[in-house]
C-alpha cells in the first residue's frame, strides 16, 4: 500500500473517527482506523462494534499501490495534527509497519492485519428517507441534551426517532426532564416507526452535521440505523427497548401561563445558580402578578441570591422549585426573544415553549421539593 494525502483531508476524518474509536478494548483492533486505499480514493473506518463511521476521500491519482491496514487512530491522529499546515502526506506500508512521511518528518507506526478489523452488522432495512444536514442538526440539538447517561433503565441512555404519518419526531428524557421537537416530513411510513439511537451514536450523528442544505439519507431497520451524508456514512446499533409514552406526561391543562424575555430569563437563572446547592442545584420561582421573583440559597454557606424579573402574567400566585441547570439547558437551545412557561401548581410539571412559534420544540421540567 502507497498513496500520498493532504493533511487537512485527512483531519477532519481522523478527528470524527476518534470520537468513534474506543481506546480501553479488549480488542486491540478496535483502537484501530482501517485504511484502505484504491483506484476509488481512500476510505477510513472507525468503530466499537455499537457505532461505526466510514470517510470517503476523493485523492485523484495519489494511489500508487491499493492495499489496506489498520493503524492506531490516536496516533495517527496526532501526528496528522501536529505537522504544519498544508502538508502533504505519503504513506507506505512496508514489513507490517506504516511509515509516515512528511517534508524531513518520518514516523512509523505498527499495524494489525485488516482482515481482522469488524464491520457492524447490517439489518434488513425497513425504511429510507431524506432530508438536510440543517434539519436532521435541529433536531438533534433541541432535544438530544435531555438524553440519560447510564441510567439502569438503558432505553432512556439514547434518543427516540419517532416517525408518524407526515412526521419525523426526536424525543429524550432521563426521568426528570424530557425534550421533544417535530419535522414535517414525507418518509413514508404508514404506520407509527419508533427506533431508539444510543448516547454514544447521537454524539457521533451530532459531529456529522453542520446547518448546510446537504441532503442527508436515512435508513432505519430492526436493529441499525444508517446514515450518508456527503463522504461519509454513519452506522449504529438501535436500542432494543420500549421507549416510555411521552405523550402522557405532557401537561396540557395548566391555567397558569407566563411569557418572559429568553434572554433575560436566562441571565437571572445563571446568576441566581451561582449561589445554589451545588449538589442539587434547585431555585425557586416564585410568581406575582407582572413579576417573577427568583431565589437561590446554600444552606451549608448560608449564601442566597434574589432575583426580580418583569413578566406577562395575571393570576393566582405561585411558588414552584426547579432544577436550575434543566430549565438552562432548554433556553439555551430555544431561539425566540420570548417564552412560555405553562404550570398548574407547585407540584406538577411545567411546560416550555416558544413563544408565537410553531410549537415544533415541547419541554417539560419536573419541580422539586425545596
Amino acid at each position: 500500500m502507497k498513496f500520498t494525502v493532504s493533511r487537512e483531508a485527512l483531519l477532519r476524518p481522523l478527528q470524527l473517527l476518534n470520537g468513534v474509536v474506543e481506546r480501553r478494548q479488549t480488542l486491540p483492533v478496535l483502537s484501530n482506523v482501517l485504511v484502505v486505499a484504491d483506484p476509488q480514493g481512500l476510505s477510513l473506518t472507525g468503530t466499537d462494534l455499537e457505532v461505526e463511521i466510514l470517510s470517503h476521500l476523493s485523492i485523484d491519482g495519489a494511489v500508487e499501490v491499493p492495499g489496506a491496514t489498520t493503524v492506531p487512530a490516536k496516533k495517527l491522529f496526532d501526528i496528522c495534527k501536529s505537522l504544519p499546515d498544508q502538508s502533504q502526506i505519503e504513506f507506505s506500508l512496508q514489513d507490517q509497519k506504516v511509515i509516515i512521511r512528511s517534508g524531513r518528518s518520518r514516523f512509523s507506526l505498527s499495524t494489525l492485519p485488516a482482515a481482522e478489523f469488524p464491520k457492524v452488522e447490517e439489518s434488513q432495512q425497513d425504511l429510507s428517507f431524506e432530508l438536510t444536514q440543517k434539519e436532521f442538526k435541529r433536531l438533534l440539538d433541541r432535544s438530544s441534551f435531555a438524553m440519560a447517561q447510564n441510567d439502569v433503565r438503558y432505553y432512556l441512555n439514547g434518543l427516540l426517532l419517532e416517525l408518524s404519518p407526515g412526521m419525523l419526531r426526536s424525543v429524550a428524557t432521563d426521568g426528570h426532564r424530557l425534550a421533544t421537537c417535530s419535522l414535517a416530513i414525507d418518509h413514508g411510513a404508514t404506520s407509527v416507526v419508533r427506533s431508539i439511537v444510543p448516547h454514544k451514536g447521537i454524539v457521533g450523528l451530532g459531529r456529522l452535521f453542520d446547518d448546510s442544505d446537504t441532503p442527508v439519507q436515512v435508513v432505519l431497520g430492526s436493529n441499525h440505523i444508517r446514515v450518508k451524508t456527503g463522504d461519509y456514512v454513519f452506522t449504529s446499533k438501535l436500542v432494543d427497548g420500549k421507549f416510555p409514552d411521552y405523550e402522557r406526561v405532557i401537561p396540557r391543562n395548566g391555567n397558569k401561563v407566563v411569557v418572559a424575555d429568553r434572554q433575560e430569563l436566562r441571565e437571572v437563572l445563571h446568576r441566581a445558580s451561582i449561589l445554589s446547592n451545588e449538589k442539587y442545584r434547585g431555585v425557586r420561582l416564585c410568581l406575582t402578578d407582572s413579576n417573577l421573583e427568583v431565589t437561590a440559597n446554600n444552606p451549608t454557606e448560608q449564601e442566597e441570591a434574589e432575583e426580580n424579573i418583569s413578566v406577562n402574567y395575571q393570576g393566582d400566585s405561585l411558588e414552584i422549585g426547579f432544577n436550575v441547570t434543566y430549565v438552562l439547558d432548554v433556553l439555551d437551545v430555544l431561539n425566540n426573544e420570548q417564552i412560555k412557561i405553562t404550570a398548574s401548581d407547585a407540584n406538577s410539571s411545567a411546560l416550555i415553549e416558544e413563544f408565537g412559534s410553531d410549537d415544533d420544540s415541547l419541554y417539560v421540567v419536573m419541580p422539586m421539593r425545596l
